[in-house]
């Protein structure tokens, strides 16, 4: 017996990621972005940080997307997430979107189709990627921020290491009293200085494995060990998490401030 069209925007939502073939991590992300445009839909904004992934979206029928006002609806809600989310981030999101709905569509679950006019965000331009000024540096680390954050400015800034091989490092390849990592094959050593130095070991919190720079939250399933801290059960920061919270924690100093400008 054929499976009945879903009713609700969220179980059609997950209809979707059941035949997406994502891995679990990837789904999470996914369901994220896809439950953001339902508070557009609902002509509701959307939360934004941390509770954005906490959030329950608003419960609504599926067909408000062949409503007359959902196209307006979502121009409007790029319009205003524009001033306070990464572009890329909002074309991936928008990507999402356009994909969950042509599959919806192809059901026949919906007729129209309210994403056909969204078009991808400019990104910015490579040429702000200067480093930083000595009076830039100095308002920079002078942020209040939290450890995690202070420490990963630090060590970029003072290795003059690519953000991917910080972020790959682990509790173990630190060699904390020489100040650097200890040699693996085909792998450059990464040296710090003072600053580094002093921030490691409050950071470290008697971690003896895992990797060096962790998530806020637990690991979702699914998560390679490697990238999971065996002691929190949290996951490997990601270079598009830490990008944001870069920018976030940059804001109030100014607009276009990248990680790759502190090498």
């Amino acid at each position: 017996m054929a499976e009945l069209p879903p009713v609700e925007y969220a179980v059609a939502v997950e209809r979707y990621l059941d035949v997406s073939g994502l891995a679990p991590g990837s789904r999470r992300i996914y369901r994220i972005a896809l439950n953001t445009w339902a508070w557009a839909l609902a002509d509701r904004p959307a939360p934004t940080g941390p509770e954005r992934r906490r959030a329950r979206p608003p419960v609504l029928p599926l067909a408000l997307l062949d409503h007359p006002d959902a196209a307006e609806r979502l121009r409007a809600a790029v319009t205003r997430r524009c001033a306070d989310t990464d572009p890329r981030t909002l074309n991936r999101e928008l990507s999402t979107l356009r994909a969950a709905v042509a599959w919806w569509r192809a059901q026949g679950w919906i007729d129209g189709d309210p994403a056909a006019e969204l078009r991808p965000r400019p990104l910015p331009r490579p040429a702000a990627t200067a480093p930083f000024t000595p009076e830039e540096l100095h308002a920079l680390l002078a942020l209040r921020v939290p450890l995690r954050e202070r420490t990963l400015w630090h060590l970029l800034h003072e290795s003059g290491a690519g953000i991917e091989t910080v972020l790959a490092l682990n509790v173990d390849d630190l060699d904390l009293p020489h100040r650097r990592t200890l040699p693996r094959p085909g792998r450059a050593p990464v040296h710090w200085q003072a600053g580094t130095a002093r921030l490691l070991p409050l950071l470290l919190a008697g971690r003896a494995a895992g990797p060096l720079f962790l998530t806020d939250r637990r690991a979702p399933a699914g998560t390679p060990a490697p990238d999971r801290c065996p002691h929190t059960g949290r996951a490997r920061l990601s270079y598009r998490r830490a990008a944001e919270l870069f920018t976030a924690h940059t804001r109030p100093l100014g607009a276009g401030w990248t990680l790759r400008q502190l090498r």
